[in-house]
């Protein structure tokens, strides 16, 4: 029995509005947007700076949602439904390309971000992402607003954070550089403040530390580490000035474990991050050793109080002589050069 063509078209709409029915608009009437607990409406700011994400397409190279399976990348807390209600438009990208920013509000103050997407070189040196300069600090600022919310409530008390700590930070820098660093030594629990590196500062350990430097630090420390780096106009406080160090030592000859706490749990309220996340335990000994030695002239790298060494560990004496009272270093006019038979640097005119 053949059918009317009339037939065949009734009955593919009948299928075709059941089928939108049952999939869209049944869903669409009975779905309900339950705001997670962390969720809070964003500001008249906060959603002009979703614009500008949208509008230049960030959503390319950075996700907004954490899974399961990123547990092991530090994450604190899964991505909800709820926590997207009333975002629109939808955010569909889930390329990586760069860091996942859905937690992102309050990892950074405002200047930070103000540096970072001028130049991202600038706070990040092996970045790829563009500049967004073009921009104009105002789109700037909205897009910064927009960052901060990400995260929500939890956001909020992090960005909080930020603030209380910034102004202590601009306090004690204001008060002098060797005043900030005492308040900064101050911030570091005191087990931490008379530990020497336990790593020896063999020439390939120091090697490590400075491509580590130049990966993560150079932007805001500047390449002779006086805290000059490109980033540094955009910054309050300014990044520190490591070669100040040397007359700031604790009882005159520590310095290794300040350095470790520092670079890994950052500075909060300055553009300082944290970077335990990004760096083993290791690799941050080996870049304290390499500021130590490049920047301050000195390292207390395996100094008493000492454990046992590490099994690949070569034999090594540190050849670093205790600075005086003042930390005088040497004249301007004499540069280093590493001095194979003491495994450490040696000043030439």
């Amino acid at each position: 029995m053949k059918m009317k063509s009339s037939v065949v078209v009734f009955g593919g709409l009948m299928v075709f509005w059941a089928s939108i029915t049952i999939m869209v608009l049944f869903p669409a009437l009975t779905m309900k947007e339950e705001p997670s607990r962390n969720w809070r409406p964003m500001t008249k700011l906060e959603r002009e700076g979703l614009q500008v994400y949208v509008s230049n397409g960030c959503s390319y190279c950075h996700s907004l949602y954490v899974r399961i399976s990123d547990w092991g990348k530090g994450s604190e807390r899964i991505a909800q439904r709820g926590d997207y209600v009333g975002q629109e438009p939808a955010i569909l990208g889930s390329e990586r390309t760069g860091p996942d920013l859905s937690e992102e509000g309050g990892e950074h103050p405002d200047d930070w971000h103000i540096a970072h997407f001028t130049d991202p070189r600038f706070t990040s040196p092996v970045s790829v992402m563009p500049s967004w300069e073009f921009l104009g600090m105002d789109k700037i600022k909205k897009l910064i607003a927009y960052v901060q919310y990400l995260g929500g409530k939890d956001a909020e008390k992090r960005v909080a954070r930020q603030k209380y700590w910034k102004k202590l930070a601009v306090d004690a820098y204001e008060k002098g550089p060797d005043a900030n660093i005492k308040w900064l030594h101050n911030q570091v629990p005191a087990v931490w403040r008379a530990m020497p590196n336990p790593y020896p500062a063999t020439e390939p350990a120091v090697l490590r530390g400075k491509k580590i430097f130049q990966q993560f630090c150079i932007g805001c420390h500047g390449p002779v580490g006086d805290g000059n780096g490109p980033a540094a106009k955009y910054l309050n406080p300014p990044p520190l000035n490591f070669t100040l160090l040397r007359r700031n030592l604790i009882d005159g000859k520590y310095i290794g474990g300040i350095l470790y706490y520092q670079i890994m749990n950052g500075i909060t309220g300055t553009a300082m991050p944290y970077f335990k996340r990004a760096l083993e335990s290791e690799k941050i000994w080996d870049l304290a050793n390499y500021i130590a030695v490049s920047f301050i002239g000195y390292t207390d790298a395996d100094i008493e109080p000492k454990g046992i060494d590490a099994a690949y560990e070569p034999e090594w004496k540190n050849p670093y002589e205790i600075p005086d009272t003042t930390g005088k270093l040497y004249p301007d006019s004499m540069h280093t050069e590493w001095n194979d038979t003491t495994g450490a640097l040696k000043w030439m005119q």
